[in-house]
């Protein structure tokens, strides 16, 4: 390269930068490390982080610890998965193809819908989307919301909808379930959707059927948020009457991971199948009449023009679904119904046991899956800074979202917890507070 630009040094290539911005020294790197030297550095570097194997967690809203088989990181760690790329060109990418359209496959079975994209960043992206595809279909530019959802989906949201120029309205609480009163007043013949989460954002199970029969009297769309591992139990959106189903495939299969990379599933009804954004996989016959997978109905900005396209999402989070599938397709129907059994059962548990303990209550009374809320006596942070000199890390502080809910915790229980780990958290919190 120099001897074709007629230099002598590969300092001359960088002549023309000022000498005043240019660093003129070695950097302060450390010593130079052996293989075990280096294996020693970085352990010690790991451990300084508290690891869920050596404490019991308690802290979901919105990312849970849930057992993960060991088949499921066997197959998304395979080298043809691992490396797998944008699927353009369908004859030497069957594999990936038919992974995604198993996904979407397993996705609608699960939400009681009739399609489902390849998959989407995270569950708030999806939610947001929704919004649009909603919009879109009824050609009105104002949502409802319940403040019941995740206060992350409805950040999204609200930045989705300033760009789209859509309003968007909250809809109040009242017992730690969308107030039906409230949205009753609400909806009119300018609402384009009602978006809901089921489980909600305080554990709570909203009455759906409810809810969709209040937005489609008004021609609005149902758009429900929901956790999918509560769906192994719980009657699926579809059948309440939800028009599009998101959420988080995080709890299937997929590691807590410091908050990410998560995978977010889209799906609804068929009438918006030319809406949904992101891709789509198909199955199809060849020339020879053989089962084959392709890309279908893209209907995406790099695909078609730009004013045209239904998003500008242009790619979807593959392993993370992989995971989902191999997660679901392992634990079978039967599977995810005991394990979300197990998630109400020590949930209802731990509910049980809090409430016996002196300084704990519960804030709502509604049915609920694998979180609820308790008022404490004493600041939550407080609480938990302590609970973690324990070996606990505690529930999520919910004043941080919602001022009126002071000194208010919401826990989470999964399958991983056992009865004896929820006695000593009972314990432990009764002492503190």
């Amino acid at each position: 390269m120099l001897e074709f630009l007629g230099l002598s040094q590969i300092e001359d290539v960088f002549a023309d930068i000022p000498e005043a911005v240019l660093f003129n020294r070695l950097y302060d790197l450390p010593k130079e490390m052996s293989e075990l030297e280096i294996k020693r550095h970085l352990q010690a570097l790991a451990n300084k982080n508290t690891s869920l194997d050596t404490v019991l967690c308690f802290l979901g809203a919105g990312a849970y610890h849930h057992y993960i088989p060991s088949v499921v990181d066997a197959i998304i760690s395979r080298s043809e998965f691992a490396t797998a790329y944008t699927p353009y060109q369908p004859e030497i990418s069957q594999g990936v193809l038919q992974a995604i359209f198993e996904y979407q496959t397993l996705i609608c079975e699960l939400t009681g819908m009739d399609v489902s994209n390849a998959s989407m960043y995270d569950g708030p992206t999806a939610f947001a989307e929704a919004a649009m595809m909603a919009c879109s279909a009824t050609r009105r530019s104002k949502v409802l919301v319940s403040r019941a959802v995740h206060p992350e989906y409805r950040g999204v949201l609200a930045t989705y909808a300033k760009g789209q120029n859509v309003a968007v309205a909250e809809l109040p609480y009242k017992d730690g379930m969308t107030d039906v009163q409230a949205l009753s007043a609400s909806v009119t013949e300018e609402i384009a959707a009602v978006m809901v989460s089921y489980p909600n954002f305080f554990g709570s199970i909203e009455d759906l059927k409810a809810l969709a029969e209040i937005a489609h009297a008004k021609k609005a769309q149902l758009i429900v948020a929901c956790n999918p591992l509560a769906l192994g139990i719980l009657e699926s959106p579809g059948a309440c009457g939800a028009d599009i189903v998101v959420g988080d495939g995080q709890p299937l299969g997929n590691s807590l991971s410091f908050g990410g990379p998560y995978v977010g599933f889209l799906a609804a009804t068929k009438e918006h199948v030319r809406r949904v954004p992101g891709r789509i996989a198909g199955q199809t016959k060849d020339s020879e009449g053989r089962r084959g997978f392709v890309l279908t109905l893209q209907a995406r900005e790099q695909h078609i023009r730009r004013e045209k396209a239904s998003s500008n999402i242009c790619s979807n989070q593959a392993l993370n679904a992989l995971a989902a599938t191999v997660y679901m397709s392992y634990m079978g129907k039967q599977g995810l119904q005991d394990v979300a059994n197990l998630n109400i059962q020590k949930a209802n548990y731990a509910k049980k046991r809090l409430s016996e303990v002196a300084g704990v209550e519960l804030v709502f009374s509604a049915y609920t899956f694998n979180e609820f809320a308790v008022r404490l006596q004493k600041p939550v942070a407080d609480v938990n800074k302590q609970l973690l000199q324990k070996g606990i890390i505690g529930g999520y502080e919910l004043e941080r979202n919602y001022p009126e809910l002071a000194n208010c915790m919401l826990i989470a229980v999964t399958e991983q917890l056992t009865k004896d780990d929820i006695d000593v958290f009972a314990a432990r919190l009764g002492e503190i507070v």
